[in-house]
């Protein structure tokens, strides 16, 4: 069974339907544990937004979660996301940016990340915490509906510290294909992720992948 969602999904939106994600950073080699991951992390004041033509990702899985972390004045707060996993996936032409306000004499810094525009980015037990995202998908054998701690067909829930009801809505299907995504992400984790192509820049001002 295949199901197909086209646009762009909020957080009020959330328990209605959720949609999976896809972003990257330059973390590689984050330490697993039984095929989960060991410990969460408090995430940085500054979200990123990432682009990509297409990811193709197998054995997927999402639910809610709250990501812990702090402002960039230093004070803590908390973010809701939506993490999506999956055991396997390959990215086609992606884009991270992320851009730091207000720097003394620079004002305003943008870097932006570039990679799998040859062969694609490769990912193995990829994880996705997501605020925002724009795509269009299309779900093989999905499951809406089942508690998050069940959500077999993914690779499992991220453990440790995090901030998660493993009795909550999750949903789950074997592969899941994304293509034009655009969305904006508080964390990305992986246990193994190989950036081909891999360029990355820094400028003045905005400048963001969208």
């Amino acid at each position: 069974m295949e199901s197909q969602v086209r646009g762009g999904t909020r957080w009020k939106r959330f328990a209605v339907v959720m949609v999976p994600s896809v972003a990257a950073t330059a973390c590689i080699g984050v330490a697993l544990a039984q095929g989960a991951l060991a410990a969460s992390f408090s995430v940085s004041g500054q979200s990123f937004k990432v682009t990509t033509d297409e990811l193709v990702g197998t054995g997927f899985s999402q639910y809610g979660a709250l990501d812990e972390g702090y402002t960039l004045t230093g004070k803590k707060t908390a973010h809701p996301v939506a993490v999506s996993a999956f055991k396997s996936a390959t990215i086609k032409n992606m884009c991270q940016s992320v851009v730091t306000p207000n720097i003394p004499v620079l004002g305003n810094v943008s870097l932006m990340l570039r990679a799998g525009q040859g062969a694609p980015v490769e990912a193995e037990n990829l994880y996705i915490d997501v605020a925002d995202l724009n795509a269009d998908a299309t779900f093989t054998n999905i499951d809406i509906g089942v508690a998050a701690k069940d959500a077999g067909k993914g690779p499992g829930m991220k453990g440790g510290g995090e901030q998660a009801n493993p009795y909550g809505f999750a949903q789950q299907a074997e592969k899941a294909v994304l293509k034009n995504v655009k969305q904006t992400a508080w964390a990305t984790t992986a246990g193994t992720f190989k950036l081909s192509g891999l360029k990355m820049s820094l400028s003045t001002g905005v400048k963001e992948c969208y």
